[in-house]
């Protein structure tokens, strides 16, 4: 596990870390992933009838351990049936009371990655949200980690990957969101 209070030597080879993945991106990873919060803005309005805040407090509550694929057929589930289901019960608790008019951020964990994945995809132009997962954090470290646990529910080593996303953003020129799921797309592609 990273350290909570990382070094200012140690931020910036995470920083280097997450510009050289998206150095390797592709033109068409690059097109991917700079959409992807946008597709996934449109998704959650379309199954919220309209109400992306909604839609996206519903993915996200739903999307712990869970594949996108698999994270967006629960939500639209629990759209049509009217009731969250298919997780644990932390999970569906969150989703239904969302679904029944709580705001997200009432409902979902602010400073880690469930509610920035909600921030992220109810507002695709947010300029400081920004998703550490599993992914992020082996992308950063330039190394996968596999099971092993990364410690990303420490608030602490959370906020450290997230301002090291924001100062390569910074270097890049786009939006921190945007480069996590450019650097993710690139991540998961690798061959």
């Amino acid at each position: 596990m990273i350290p909570v209070k990382s070094t200012e030597i140690q931020r910036a080879d995470y920083t280097r870390a997450i510009v050289a993945m998206w150095n390797t991106a592709t033109p068409d990873q690059k097109q991917r992933g700079r959409e992807w919060y946008g597709t996934a803005h449109k998704l959650a309005r379309e199954i919220a009838a309209g109400n992306a805040v909604k839609g996206a407090g519903v993915l996200a509550a739903l999307s712990a351990n869970k594949s996108w694929s698999e994270n967006v057929r629960l939500a639209r589930k629990a759209f049509t049936e009217g009731t969250a289901s298919g997780h644990v019960k932390d999970a569906v608790t969150k989703a239904n009371r969302i679904m029944g008019g709580t705001d997200p951020s009432e409902v979902l964990p602010m400073h880690i990655k469930t509610g920035l994945f909600y921030l992220c995809i109810a507002d695709p132009k947010n300029e400081h949200a920004v998703v550490i997962d599993r992914h992020a954090h082996d992308i950063a470290v330039r190394e996968v980690y596999g099971q092993r646990d990364r410690g990303l529910g420490a608030a602490g080593r959370y906020n450290v990957l997230a301002d090291c996303y924001r100062a390569a953003a910074k270097e890049i020129g786009e939006i921190p969101s945007k480069v996590q799921a450019v650097t993710w797309v690139a991540h998961i592609e690798r061959k």
